[in-house]
């Protein structure tokens, strides 16, 4: 049974405050996935207190680097239990956990984050990985 959106939608709007788009159904994900070009970031969102404590504020603080990508989504666990199944059967081969992060470039997975390099450290080491991340495959060929 999903969390009641009482509960969530607070956490949910941490993240579509600062411009992440939610994926609610699995064919919204199905559409994401599609998208062939750019950049893009997905949360898994949770009720966890990592999710709460290093996780959501983390990707806030990676998001103020020059290098970041083009389009940020996400997802619920416990809520939008059929649109998370559909993005997790994207990368199978991951366990699932929730929160976790993953970075695409032109629709492939490019970095993935799982819960246990979220909950044992600090909203800032999460935010440095991140911003780490979008430098290496985000950031602008320099011109020639």
């Amino acid at each position: 049974m999903p969390y009641s959106s009482l509960m969530v939608n607070p956490m949910k709007e941490e993240l579509t405050s600062i411009g992440f788009q939610e994926l609610l159904t699995p064919e919204d994900v199905d559409a994401f996935m599609s998208e062939r070009e750019g950049t893009a970031l997905l949360v898994f969102n949770s009720v966890c207190g990592c999710a709460a404590g290093q996780a959501r504020p983390g990707v806030h603080l990676a998001l103020q680097n020059e290098s970041r990508p083009d389009r940020l989504v996400t997802v619920f666990a416990g809520q939008d239990t059929e649109a998370t199944k559909q993005a997790r059967s994207y990368f199978e081969d991951i366990p699932p956990s929730s929160p976790s992060i993953a970075l695409f470039k032109n629709s492939e997975l490019v970095y993935f984050v799982p819960r246990h390099r979220i909950e044992s450290r600090s909203a800032e080491e999460v935010a440095a990985d991140l911003k780490s991340a979008f430098d290496r495959y985000f950031a602008a060929a320099p011109a020639s």
